[in-house]
């Protein structure tokens, strides 16, 4: 068998053009749009997911430090200062304390509580929309990517019929390329939209418990400057240090 058989047998063996590449080259750039903007919804959600999760579990972590040592300073001022600078729970203690130097410096008879609750009530919306920053975009990769796969998939079963038409006749080889095409879109478009569906919910559950626990540290806080000190938390008690091992006597000489 000579080299021009072998290329001529080589050249009548069928070639696969089915598969996840094959499909998406015959949907041409229209395929490859969809599926980028597929890809970018799914990466878009799993940044969030996983940098949202990061601040909440900052949050919820500084928390023991609340419970553990603010409450044992003598006043806020040097409870504030055993906080992180930059959490939320600082940021809240700082404006009751400005809260409550600023409200002493007005003339008007504007009640102390009114004033310092609407305070509070400010700085713990500030702090909950930053939590809630990302979340309106995994609702939109959720509700939208089934949409844009479905988008994909109309095309693609659009082209098998077109093809259809024109072959005539209903042939395998004639509409598997478009309608697996079709049927590719829409199973990515449901693998975008379910982990970013999970994921806005669970973070919001995570948010709800965060501010269920900022409100009740800025009601204590308030709680606080309004009895000036007598009322606050109950705090545990510190664990007893160990005591020292005494040292080993010296052998006694006979």
């Amino acid at each position: 068998m000579n080299l021009y058989t072998l290329a001529a047998a080589a050249a009548d063996v069928p070639q696969n053009e089915f598969g996840f590449i094959a499909a998406m080259k015959q949907g041409g750039p229209v395929a490859w749009t969809i599926l980028t903007v597929l890809i970018i919804m799914s990466v878009g959600s799993f940044y969030i997911l996983f940098t949202k999760l990061f601040e909440q579990n900052k949050i919820m972590k500084q928390y023991k430090t609340v419970q553990s040592s603010f409450w044992r300073a003598p006043t806020l001022r040097e409870g504030a200062a055993k906080l992180d600078k930059d959490s939320a729970w600082r940021q809240l203690a700082d404006d009751a304390i400005k809260a409550q130097e600023d409200h002493g410096k007005m003339t008007d008879s504007l009640e102390a509580h009114d004033y310092m609750t609407g305070t509070m009530q400010r700085s713990e919306d500030s702090i909950n929309a930053v939590l809630a920053g990302g979340l309106p975009f995994l609702a939109t990769v959720g509700a939208t990517a089934p949409f844009v796969g479905l988008l994909g998939t109309v095309i693609g079963i659009y082209r098998a019929l077109i093809k259809i038409g024109i072959a005539g006749s209903a042939s395998i080889d004639k509409v598997a390329g478009p309608v697996g095409e079709a049927l590719i879109m829409t199973a990515i478009g449901l693998l975008v939209a379910v982990p970013a569906v999970l994921a806005f919910n669970w973070l919001q559950s995570r948010n709800r418990r965060i501010a269920e626990m900022l409100n009740g540290f800025a009601t204590d806080i308030l709680a606080y400057i309004n009895s000036d000190g007598a009322v606050r938390p109950a705090v545990k008690a510190a664990p007893a240090a160990k005591p020292a091992a005494k040292p080993a006597a010296a052998p006694t000489k006979a």
